[in-house]
C-alpha cells in the first residue's frame, strides 16, 4: 500500500470513529525544534553514543506545529474523543486542547499539582518562585514555609514525573479508560517502550480497536499495528485530518 492508501485509509477509519482517541510522544514536537529521545538525533540516543544532547531552543518560546494543529481540528470537528501524551512540554495545552479532553501523564513543565485536591495551577497562580523554593519535585523535601494548596492547604508539587515517581492516578486510570473504549487508536511520534504509558495502545487493541501507529522509529507493536506509517508527521498527519474533514463535510 503507497503512502495516498494509508493516508485514505486512515482518514476513512477516523472520520467513521465515533472514540477516537490519539497518543503522543515526543516526536510531535520535534517539528517544533525540541529533541526527541529515542530517534536518529534524540537525547538517548547521542547519550548512548558519547555525544552531547541535541540542540534546543529555549522552551518558552517553542511553539505547536502543524502536527498539534491537526489534532485540534479533530477536536473541532467533534472527532477527538480523548488526547493522552507522554510530553511535558505543555505544546498540546498551548495549542488550544482542554485538560478534560487531556491526560498528560508525564506531567507539564509549567503546571504545579496538589497531591491532596489533584488542582492544577501554574506556578505563578501557586505563588511558587523557583528561585526561592526551587523545582518543587516530588522527590524533594518540603521547606518549612513554601506555598501551599490555595484550595485546600495540601502539598503542591512539579506536575513532572521523574524516574521513580509514580503516574498521576487520575490521568493513568482515565487513560486506560478511554483506551480500552477506544475504536480507532492513533499512535503518533513515540517509541512506545516506557511503561505503563506504552501499555495504552495495547489496552486499545484488546477491546477491538484498529492501531494506526506514526513513529519514525520502531516500536513494539509494529507486528499487531493495523496500519503503519514512518514519514514525517508533518507530511502525513495533516494531509489525513484534511481528508477527514472532506469526509464529515460531505
Amino acid at each position: 500500500m503507497d503512502l495516498k492508501d494509508k493516508i485514505d485509509l486512515a482518514a476513512k477509519w477516523i472520520a467513521e470513529s465515533k472514540k477516537l482517541v490519539v497518543f503522543t510522544g515526543a516526536g510531535i514536537s520535534t517539528e517544533s525544534g525540541l529533541p526527541d529521545f529515542r530517534g536518529p538525533d534524540g537525547l538517548w540516543t547521542r547519550r548512548d553514543k558519547g555525544l552531547p544532547p541535541p540542540k534546543s531552543p529555549p522552551w518558552d518560546q517553542v511553539k505547536p506545529n502543524s502536527g498539534h494543529l491537526a489534532i485540534i481540528e479533530l477536536l473541532k470537528m467533534g472527532k477527538l474523543d480523548y488526547l493522552i501524551s507522554q510530553n511535558v512540554d505543555g505544546l498540546h495545552a498551548k495549542s488550544g486542547i482542554p485538560f478534560e479532553k487531556l491526560a498528560e501523564l508525564h506531567g507539564n513543565m509549567y503546571f504545579m499539582k496538589c497531591l491532596e485536591c489533584g488542582k492544577k495551577m501554574l506556578f505563578e497562580e501557586a505563588g511558587w518562585d523557583q528561585k526561592v523554593w526551587g523545582k518543587g519535585y516530588r522527590s524533594i523535601p518540603v521547606k518549612k514555609g513554601q506555598p501551599a494548596c490555595p484550595d485546600c492547604g495540601g502539598r503542591i508539587i512539579n506536575s513532572i514525573v521523574n524516574f521513580g515517581d509514580p503516574l498521576p492516578e487520575d490521568d493513568l486510570y482515565e487513560s486506560i479508560r478511554r483506551s480500552e473504549g477506544s475504536d480507532v487508536f492513533f499512535v503518533i511520534g513515540s517509541s512506545l517502550v516506557v511503561v505503563p504509558a506504552a501499555n495504552m495502545p495495547l489496552y486499545a487493541k484488546q477491546h477491538g480497536a484498529k492501531l494506526i501507529i506514526l513513529n519514525k522509529g520502531e516500536t513494539p507493536y509494529d507486528g499487531i499495528t493495523d496500519l503503519r506509517f514512518s514519514e514525517q508527521i508533518g507530511d502525513v498527519l495533516p494531509p489525513i485530518v484534511e481528508k477527514v474533514k472532506q469526509q464529515v463535510n460531505q
